[in-house]
């Protein structure tokens, strides 16, 4: 390939990897909304869909050890961390 087409390429390839980023964040943002709504409609039925780990995440969370407890509620779950704050807090009585 000579030069010019190289240099044509290069941002065409950058700009392509930033479309599909944006994309796989925005995706990644609408199932954390879904995840959201479904976890508020089974608080509101009244149906637990417990992890085991958590009720480890939940007696650390009570016990005042809130940061061990997000970081092991993130490494259960693989939330962000303010998905896992908020998680926690819930847990905790707090929220």
């Amino acid at each position: 390939m000579d030069m010019p087409v190289l240099l044509l390429l290069f941002p065409l390839l950058g700009f392509l990897a930033w479309s599909i980023e944006s994309r796989i964040e925005r995706v990644g943002r609408k199932v954390t909304r879904l995840e959201r709504k479904v976890d508020l409609i089974l608080d509101q039925m009244g149906i637990r869909e417990e992890d085991p780990g958590l009720a480890r995440v939940a007696e650390l969370a009570r016990g005042g050890e809130t940061i061990k407890a997000i970081k092991a509620y993130r490494e259960i779950t693989g939330d962000g961390l303010k998905e896992a704050k908020d998680a926690v807090d819930r847990m905790a009585g707090r929220a």
